[in-house]
């Protein structure tokens, strides 16, 4: 089905949102695009300009023509954005980016090979997108042609075995998978076994091999989710989803190797409810790290020890919204934007560069069934 592009011209609130639209080529204003779950007629992935100044939100545009649009990943050439199609047999659909308008328009769409497609990468020399599938745990790995779309997998890999909770880790669930700064090993968090699985990486073949050790494992259910490289390319970060914890690495990037260095709570001493994890993010600068509580409904701050990797607890940020599924930290690393997916909004923070505490800025935006939050990059200068 071909993509529509609907205008939704009241979605964003606050002081400054209703600001003319921008041209993102002009740098006053950077483009945030929005996965949510959306039957294929209905919108699916939203369009927002956004301040650099304030953050405040523009409502640019949706589109419509794929079921489930949930997880995105922008392509390093910035001309081209992919989604996990969380629907029927599970797909991977591609979407050219306007270069004026910045809005995306569908491409096409190729089965994931997997049930339950929900997070998606690109490698960084754009050859490839990486899809994990927490319906029957596997990852795969579909081409990327030279005009954008998305070409058959070369790859998928079955993972096997199960976890401590019989409930929740009956079978493998793989939930992410991230490929290094170097492009030469992938990650797969798979809650379901509570391991990291790593995968030697050919990004020309388009071929996943596992490593030597094949995995890092985690603590007997606290099921792995989501997971971060830092920039520098020594450390890196996964969140538990069920244990509601996040583990801090040094990362061997010679061998793709994995030692946990420390493990903190995401909650704050004396909670008592229900909860579980969802998204972690490096800071770009290096210095903090954040996760998401859903139940808490906060995002927990860590700072990073440059020398080591280690994680301390700064402190936690309420999302003013429900069960926030994912966030985002813009490029220029000033301004974190909340996905609150049973509230249906967005909210905007500002983000302290010296201490990494987040503080609300007032603008938000309303968007149904908010998944996921990706940024436009900046062109290379």
């Amino acid at each position: 089905m071909a993509a529509a592009l609907l205008l939704v011209g009241a979605a964003a609130t606050g002081a400054g949102a209703a600001a003319p639209a921008q041209n993102q080529r002009s740098g006053k204003s950077i483009m945030v695009y929005v996965g949510t779950y959306a039957s294929a007629k209905d919108p699916g992935i939203y369009a927002f300009r956004m301040d650099p100044a304030t953050g405040a939100l523009t409502a640019a545009g949706s589109v419509s023509g794929v079921a489930n649009p949930s997880f995105l990943a922008v392509h390093p050439d910035r001309r081209h954005l992919y989604a996990a199609c969380e629907a029927g047999a599970g797909a991977v659909a591609a979407f050219s980016i306007d270069p004026e308008t910045g809005l995306p328009a569908l491409l096409n769409q190729e089965p994931s090979t997997g049930n339950g497609p929900c997070h998606v990468s690109v490698d960084p020399a754009g050859k490839n997108v990486l899809v994990a599938h927490y319906g029957n745990g596997s990852v795969a790995v579909l081409p990327i042609r030279a005009d954008g779309r998305v070409a058959p997998a070369t790859a998928t890999v079955q993972h096997a075995g199960s976890g401590a909770n019989k409930q929740r880790q009956e079978g493998p669930h793989a939930h992410s998978i991230n490929v290094d700064t170097a492009g030469r090993f992938a990650v797969a968090a798979d809650l379901g076994l509570d391991k990291l699985l790593v995968y030697r990486f050919d990004a020309s073949k388009g071929t996943l091999a596992p490593n030597d050790p094949p995995a890092a494992s985690t603590a007997p259910g606290a099921g792995p989710r989501h997971f971060a490289f830092h920039p520098s390319g020594r450390f890196a970060y996964a969140i538990h989803e069920m244990n509601s914890t996040l583990s801090a690495y040094a990362y061997d990037a010679q061998r793709g190797v994995l030692t946990e260095l420390n493990t903190l709570t995401t909650l704050p001493a004396g909670f008592s409810g229900n909860n579980s994890t969802a998204e972690v993010l490096v800071h770009p600068s290096g210095k903090f790290v954040y996760g998401s509580n859903r139940g808490h409904d906060s995002i927990a701050i860590f700072a990073v020890d440059p020398g080591t990797g280690r994680l301390q607890s700064v402190g936690h940020q309420p999302t003013q919204g429900k069960t926030p599924r994912n966030f985002g930290v813009d490029p220029t690393g000033n301004f974190l934007i909340a996905a609150n997916q049973d509230t249906n909004n967005l909210v905007v923070f500002r983000i302290d560069t010296g201490t990494g505490r987040l503080t609300p800025t007032g603008h938000t935006a309303e968007v149904p069934k908010p998944v996921c939050v990706r940024f436009l990059p900046p062109a290379a200068p």
